[in-house]
């Protein structure tokens, strides 16, 4: 594990890993979110249509939106949130024990 040292402290090598971890990070996290405009812009005609049954499939389309959008933040910020509380506490279990 990468200590954290201050940018300008960090040699070259050091610095083009940081700046390909970060490259990799930014076209992972692109493919999601264009992943999931994709899919919020496809109901977006069930929340603006109008005519017989459109309270229906306006509710319909608000459920699939919010869902989808409750689902990612949950995804991308609070699953590795946790993770990374578990990890620490499972690591300093390992090493008391020892």
């Amino acid at each position: 594990m990468r200590e954290n040292k201050p940018y300008y402290s960090l040699r070259k090598d050091e610095i083009d890993k940081l700046h390909n971890d970060h490259r990799e990070l930014y076209h992972e996290y692109e493919d999601i979110f264009k992943t999931i405009a994709a899919m919020i812009v496809r109901v977006v005609p069930l929340v603006t249509v109008s005519g017989a049954g459109a309270e229906g499939r306006y509710n319909m389309g608000l459920v699939i939106m919010t869902g989808i959008a409750i689902g990612t933040l949950f995804t991308i910020f609070v699953v590795p949130g946790m993770y990374l509380l578990l990890a620490a506490e499972h690591s300093k279990a390992g090493t008391e024990q020892k």
